[in-house]
């Protein structure tokens, strides 16, 4: 595993008018094959893991990502942008907030299988 901090994180605004955020780019990590990373919030984790023909992009999304307070929900933005977003159990109101605000829509929740909302 490779990780490049950058000294000085390119900043950049994303979402459109008055609902701006901006995002700092901090660091590259590459990984090598059947190489994994884990990130932490509050008690829970998110791996990613590198393999010969791409990554595994979550956890088991009904298994772990669940059992660490994730719920996972497929969005699609006022660009028609497809995203898959992972959201704390904890965090669900600031979530629904965030996606009405910036004018996203929750296509489906993949929590536990393929539940349409």
């Amino acid at each position: 595993m490779k990780i490049k901090i950058k000294k000085r994180p390119r900043k950049f605004k994303v979402n459109i008018g008055e609902n701006k955020i901006e995002l700092s780019d901090t660091a590259k990590i590459s990984l090598k094959k059947n190489e994994q990373v884990t990130f932490k919030y509050l008690n829970s984790e998110y791996d990613v893991a590198k393999k010969d023909w791409g990554y595994y992009a979550t956890p088991s999304i009904n298994g772990r990502l669940k059992k660490f307070g994730f719920r996972t929900f497929l969005i699609k933005n006022k660009f028609n942008k497809i995203y898959l977003f992972l959201v704390h159990k904890n965090k669900i109101k600031s979530f629904t907030k965030y996606c009405k605000k910036d004018n996203q829509q929750i296509l489906l929740e993949l929590t536990n299988g393929f539940k349409s909302l």
